[in-house]
Order: structure tokens, then C-alpha cells, then sequence
């Protein structure tokens, strides 16, 4: 495993397992097999509906809390100071944990403009010394602009959706320039298209890896944190091995290449509150 050194100090994982999508029975046996394959990074939000077999199998798995890092996230119907502070205490009772390591807002929700007022939420939180980072999730840059300008904790991290087809360069020379990691959610477009492109098949071919591990190692070496999501054992392991080869310059720039602004998910600006 890699860990990157977020802007507090906090060291994390670089790899990292998600949950999305996973059902809260299916949580406990996909976690377990995560951790047990050496994942020591675990991603879920409130609105997975799994933080409950996203913490049992935290208590089942046998390693220390210490050695594992646990992100969880706060709904876009929860924003707002009080409601996050309440929606935290719901999270970590479901999580049955004294602490978590990473606390999220999901989405901005600019039309709502209430990100100022749950960011301060998060970082009541985190002075309280109930999470030991906060950050945020699917921010743009003029998001992100307003935390530094009105709020007193940077974040350590931004996760957004990203992948060959979806570089974000402009909001990760951004984060880089103020000390924020990029965090890349759907890192293999959810099995999309970009696994079957000749260019990506071809890198890991000469490797002898899959056209997954060719872009997860993509991710890494573009010093983004990573979380892909998978209920197969199979995959869980295959998305794992991806510290014992390293892509060239010229791979690299192969699969910058490819970018083309195509989302899975819905561009920031436009998820409104349902």
C-alpha cells in the first residue's frame, strides 16, 4: 500500500474501497473480503444505506480501528449546521465507531447555498476531535474558492468523478496549488467503455495486467486517491495489485490522451435537491 500526507498531517491510503451501490447485507462479506486483501481505506456515505454492514464488518474483521481509515459523507438533504451535526451522530451510530477518519459533504448543491453552513458543521466536528479530516465532495473550483475565502479549515481532499474520458485537469491543477488531494470516484467508469479502449487494452497488455489496473495505476501515478467498488472476490483482489508496476511517460500522456469531458454522473452545477 501507498499513503499520501493530507494537508493536516493525517496520513491515508492511497488505494482506498468503495461501497457504492452495495447493499448493507452484501457490505459485511465485500468489506471483510477487502480488508482481508490488505485494503485498509473503506468509503460509504449516509445515503448508501450501509453504514451499519459497513460497521460490522469493521468490528468483525479483526484489525485494529487505528489501522483502518473510514470515510462516510453527509446527504444533500442534511445540509445546513444543525442537520449535519445530527446527521453525523446518526452516521456513527450506524457505524458503531467512536470516530471517523474522514468526513464528507456529498454534493454542493450551489442552488441551495447552504455548503458554507455544513462545511462549518464539519469543522465543529473535527475540532471536537470527532473526525480526524474533513473535505468535500463533487466540488467545482468556485466551490472551493468559498471554503478557503469564508471557512477556517481547509480540506484535505476533493473527491470527484474521474477517469480517462473525464480527466478534470483544471480542478486538479486547483487542488494541487492549494495543497487538496483529488479523490476519484467511478476511477473505472463503472466498467464503461474506457476499459474496452484499444489504447488502454494495449498499456496493459504489455504489463500483463488488466485494462483496470492499467487505469488504477493510471490514477495513482497521477497522485490521486482511488476508490474502486466491486462485490466480485475476484475483482476486490485484481483492483489491489496495482503497486508492482509502473506505467511509462509515454503510457501516461497515452491515457491523458484520452480525455473528452464524458461524465457517468451529473455535473455539479445541475443536481438540484429532488
Amino acid at each position: 500500500m501507498q499513503f499520501v500526507t493530507l494537508n493536516n498531517g493525517l496520513k491515508m491510503p492511497q488505494l482506498g474501497f468503495g461501497v457504492w451501490q452495495v447493499e448493507d447485507e452484501q457490505a459485511v462479506p465485500a468489506v471483510l473480503k477487502a480488508i482481508n486483501t490488505g485494503y485498509r481505506s473503506i468509503d460509504t456515505a449516509a445515503v448508501y444505506k450501509n453504514e451499519r454492514g459497513v460497521g460490522k464488518a469493521i468490528k468483525e474483521c479483526g484489525v485494529p480501528r487505528e489501522e483502518l481509515f473510514i470515510t462516510t459523507k453527509v446527504w444533500n438533504s442534511e445540509q445546513g449546521y444543525e442537520k449535519t451535526l445530527k446527521a453525523f451522530d446518526e452516521s456513527l451510530e450506524k457505524l458503531g465507531l467512536d470516530y471517523v477518519d474522514l468526513y464528507l459533504i456529498h454534493w454542493p448543491l450551489p442552488e441551495e447555498n447552504n455548503y458554507v453552513d455544513t462545511y462549518k458543521a464539519l469543522e465543529k466536528l473535527y475540532a471536537d476531535g470527532r473526525v480526524k479530516a474533513i473535505g468535500v465532495c463533487n466540488f467545482e473550483i468556485e466551490h472551493l474558492q468559498r471554503l478557503l475565502d469564508e471557512c477556517e479549515v481547509k480540506p484535505v481532499l476533493n473527491q470527484i468523478e474521474c477517469h480517462p474520458y473525464l480527466a478534470q485537469n483544471e480542478i486538479k491543477a486547483f487542488c494541487k496549488k492549494h495543497d487538496i488531494f483529488v479523490e476519484a470516484w467511478s476511477p473505472l467508469m463503472q466498467g464503461g467503455e474506457v476499459l474496452n479502449h484499444e489504447t488502454v487494452k494495449t498499456i496493459a497488455e504489455a504489463h500483463g495486467k488488466t485494462p483496470a489496473q492499467a487505469v488504477l495505476r493510471w490514477h495513482l501515478q497521477n497522485d490521486s486517491i482511488v476508490i474502486p467498488k466491486s462485490v466480485t472476490p475476484s475483482r476486490i483482489e485484481e483492483n489491489f495489485n496495482v503497486f508492482d508496476f509502473e506505467l511509462t511517460t509515454k503510457e501516461m500522456e497515452q491515457i491523458n490522451a484520452l480525455d473528452c469531458g464524458e461524465r457517468k454522473g451529473p455535473h455539479p452545477n445541475e443536481l438540484y435537491m429532488k
